[in-house]
């Protein structure tokens, strides 16, 4: 680590200490809840998708989904000389639970990075910035390809770290199998094309519109989430077919005005292999327990490298399982 460089860390490390109120960050200590906040704040925001749906803190480590959203119709009327009103619960009628889970975030940048880096004027932010956009990428991967909490998590084995915590797909095969199609003609996958299960992927997506509550079904902000490889077959043809100008233009509005089933889609990172999830993106949560989250920044010289490990309480939450759909193992009829 260049001299230089070792100013510009030495600068990082007191400002994390100062802003936590505690002597040294190379010790382990509890983010405060205004720091960790704006931790928060700035994970969301470093993503599109994040930034769409509910990153929420609670104080109870385990509890019921909290967000507010009746979850049937209240309009009506009752003849009360015959009974009283009863009024309808402000609350889903079938709402999740969540347990929020210790999740590491430890992570490393080596001298030579660093030493990239100490030159500009922003080298705390860039720091910083390095840290929290990872976080987000890994919670949205988490959020769609959770399937288990293994007590020690092995990436190799789950590279899109389907043992770190449950996400949102996976309660839905838990906690709402008849909200979930996965089986068509053939046992353990739906088909699209002329001899399959559906003949476009628009008539699956109607398809599974059904599956929500009746209330639902006709929403304004219902979109759909799909699979990249999915959307290529829909649009290839308009793709290729575009020789001019002109017609890349149009396909390019195609592309980014595109619906499926009359629903907007949603290119989400890190979305499964062959599926086709129809919700709301304020249906899906992820809740972090305040005042849980931990973090250590020090020197590790025999290693060449700066290291920041960070952990959080974590759960992801579906807050209405009747306002969602998960259609999964598609493939093209052959």
């Amino acid at each position: 680590m260049r001299n230089e460089t070792r100013l510009a860390f030495n600068g990082f490390s007191k400002q994390v200490a100062l802003l936590n109120a505690v002597a040294s960050a190379a010790e382990k200590f509890t983010v405060t809840p205004t720091v960790q906040q704006t931790l928060e704040t700035a994970i969301q925001e470093s993503s599109d998708f994040l930034k769409q749906i509910n990153v929420i803190g609670v104080d109870e480590q385990e509890g019921e989904a909290i967000l507010l959203g009746v979850g049937s119709t209240i309009a009506g009327r009752t003849d009360t000389s015959v009974k009283a009103r009863d009024p309808r619960s402000v609350g889903a009628l079938k709402s999740d639970t969540y347990s929020c889970k210790k999740t590491d975030f430890d992570t490393y940048v080596k001298y030579q990075l660093l030493d990239a880096w100490a030159k500009f004027k922003d080298f705390q932010a860039r720091l910083s910035g390095a840290i929290v956009g990872q976080q987000a990428l890994d919670r949205i991967m988490i959020g769609f390809n959770g399937k288990t909490v293994a007590a020690d998590t092995d990436r190799a084995a789950h590279p899109l770290l389907e043992d770190v915590n449950i996400g949102w797909l996976e309660k839905y095969r838990t906690k709402a199998p008849e909200r979930v199609l996965s089986s068509g003609k053939v046992a353990g996958k739906i088909t699209i094309g002329p001899n399959g299960d559906y003949k476009t992927l628009d008539g699956l997506v109607y398809d599974a519109i059904q599956l929500l509550d009746p209330w639902h079904r006709k929403r304004p902000d219902l979109v759909v989430l799909v699979d990249r490889n999915l959307l290529h077959s829909k649009f290839l043809a308009n793709i290729e077919g575009a020789a001019d100008n002109e017609n890349e233009l149009a396909a390019a509005r195609i592309l980014a005005n595109g619906t499926l089933g009359g629903l907007p889609y949603v290119d989400a990172p890190f979305f499964i292999d062959g599926g086709v999830f129809v919700t709301t993106l304020k249906n899906l949560s992820i809740y972090f327990q305040i005042g849980a989250r931990r973090r250590m920044t020090r020197e590790e010289p025999e290693r060449d490298r700066i290291a920041d490990y960070q952990s959080s309480n974590e759960a992801y939450v579906v807050e209405d399982f009747g306002l969602g759909a998960l259609v999964e193992h598609i493939e093209e009829a052959k």
